[in-house]
């Protein structure tokens, strides 16, 4: 699934792309897709309307329209918007923008959502604190940590929480603030929780500069790679050497996903239940 890397790298490539274009058709093939309307109603609200730039919130892009209503899309497992992607397969939307060019909503599994709203809070709005701005400090992880009693990488997943981490960055944050996945999140140290928040920091910062990671279906909105999987130390690294004490890397199933980290470097905690 694209995550906060994936998702910025989409919408800082898209920006320049679509910014300031008027979308003057709309095709949509999988009626699944679309959330907030009708499909007619959403093709015909869209059509005529000028972009006036991309956002990210999460794993949502935004796009405010010279409307004041806002076109927002969440890619799922397996989006990818492409410009100009001519004739690919798994077509979800077309949206045809002035200039003859065409952005392609292609999602293999089916499983991407779009909207057409008046505020982009009625999709957003209850998500967790951005990790990257300002705000999120480590005072106010520790503040949310305190008295939640979830296993750390559980909770870490949980878009209520915080916005835009996924199971991929979770494991590499994990890794680099050497914290076990099962910890309880009330039960990290001080220095344990600054240790998490310098880590997320620099987790998704570097995924971002590296354009996102194409482990799967992931593609930039020009068709190319990220290649942020190149530095994962951890995830999706089973059975590899530790690149700090070459202990194999273990996985565990955690509610459902997998959960990659180093037994020696991450202080295994048997106490804790799955």
């Amino acid at each position: 699934m694209p995550e906060l890397p994936e998702v910025e790298s989409i919408k800082n490539g898209l920006r320049p792309l679509v910014a300031g274009r008027r979308i003057t058709a709309v095709e949509v093939f999988r009626a699944g897709a679309v959330k907030s309307l009708p499909v007619e109603d959403f093709c015909r609200g869209l059509a005529g309307n000028r972009i006036l730039g991309v956002e990210r919130r999460g794993k949502f892009l935004i796009f405010p329209l010279d409307d004041r209503r806002y076109l927002i899309a969440h890619l799922r497992m397996t989006g990818v918007l492409l410009w100009d992607g001519g004739d690919v397969p798994y077509v979800s939307a077309r949206f045809h923008l002035e200039g003859g060019h065409v952005l392609v909503f292609q999602d293999r599994r089916g499983l991407g959502k779009l909207w057409l709203v008046e505020g982009p809070d009625t999709v957003v709005g209850g998500l967790g604190p951005e990790p990257l701005q300002p705000e999120f400090s480590p005072e106010a992880l520790r503040e949310r940590l305190k008295k939640r009693s979830a296993p750390i990488k559980a909770l870490l997943l949980d878009q209520h929480f915080l916005a835009g981490l996924g199971n991929m960055y979770a494991d590499e944050v994990l890794f680099r603030a050497r914290v076990h996945p099962l910890k309880r999140a009330r039960d990290l140290s001080p220095a344990e929780t600054a240790r998490l928040h310098r880590a997320v920091r620099e987790v998704l910062s570097r995924g971002i500069a590296l354009k996102g990671a194409s482990v799967d279906t992931y593609r930039l909105p020009d068709g190319g790679k990220g290649s942020a999987h190149s530095a994962f130390q951890v995830a999706h690294r089973r059975g590899l050497p530790c690149p700090v004490c070459s202990t194999p890397i273990e996985r565990i199933s955690l509610r459902g996903r997998g959960a990659y980290f180093c037994p020696k470097c991450q202080n295994r905690l048997l106490d804790i239940p799955l």
